[in-house]
């Protein structure tokens, strides 16, 4: 990702080290990469209040696949920030938060979908994109299909827990140019859908673009 006003990647990644990867991720567009064993993914939130709905699959086995359930449980708390360890089914880590510049990320939420879009805000907005038509466009590229989606993450996404159990979706607590940082702890595939939403606060009603870089700490970066 060059051009006229991009800040180097090396300087914006919370993780120093080479560069491996440096894409923008299209508003409400989906994106994937295998990310090796040690690399760290820092995920640039551009122009603030855009969730980014994750999953995430070991590699060499696809079986082994994020699970909120274990993820939840190991760390005895619903929302995710730095020291957070995303678990697959086993509870086994596959990647860790090193670097959160938020602090507050939803394991609840789950991803828009056209049928969930109809339900919630009328049949009006069943032609719109939505985030499991995200994931399954680009989890076919890796083999995946819909018995393969899981429950996901929503980083900068802010889903509040009221005192009756009740979740909220309300403005996001990210802004312009906040970032987080994942190191995979195992070769891990990553699958985003940028959120198309527009029906609820969580991307200010107005999706915009964000920012994957992968560095190799440990590595020399040479421009």
């Amino acid at each position: 990702m060059t051009g006229p006003g991009v800040p180097d990647a090396a300087e914006v990644a919370l993780v120093p080290g080479a560069v491996v990867l440096d894409e923008e991720i299209g508003r409400r567009g989906p994106w994937s990469a295998v990310i090796a064993a040690g690399d760290v993914l820092t995920i640039v939130d551009l122009h603030g209040n855009q969730a980014v709905d994750t999953l995430f699959y070991r590699a060499d086995d696809h079986s082994a696949r994020y699970s909120a359930q274990a993820t939840i449980v190991a760390q005895g708390s619903i929302f995710l920030t730095t020291g957070s360890v995303l678990r697959d089914h086993e509870s086994a880590p596959l990647m860790t938060i090193v670097a959160d510049e938020v602090g507050n990320h939803d394991t609840l939420g789950g991803a828009c979908s056209q049928e969930s879009n109809t339900l919630r805000y009328g049949h009006h907005t069943k032609h719109q994109h939505a985030c499991v038509e995200n994931f399954l466009i680009e989890g076919a590229r890796h083999g995946l299909d819909k018995a393969d989606m899981v429950g996901n993450v929503n980083f900068f996404m802010n889903v509040p827990v009221d005192p009756d159990g009740a979740l909220g979706i309300v403005d996001g607590l990210s802004a312009p140019g906040k970032r987080l940082a994942l190191r995979a702890e195992v070769d891990t595939l990553v699958l985003v859908s940028n959120c198309p939403q527009i029906n609820n606060p969580c991307n200010g009603f107005d999706p915009t673009a964000v920012r994957a870089i992968v560095t190799r700490p440990g590595v020399e970066w040479t421009a």
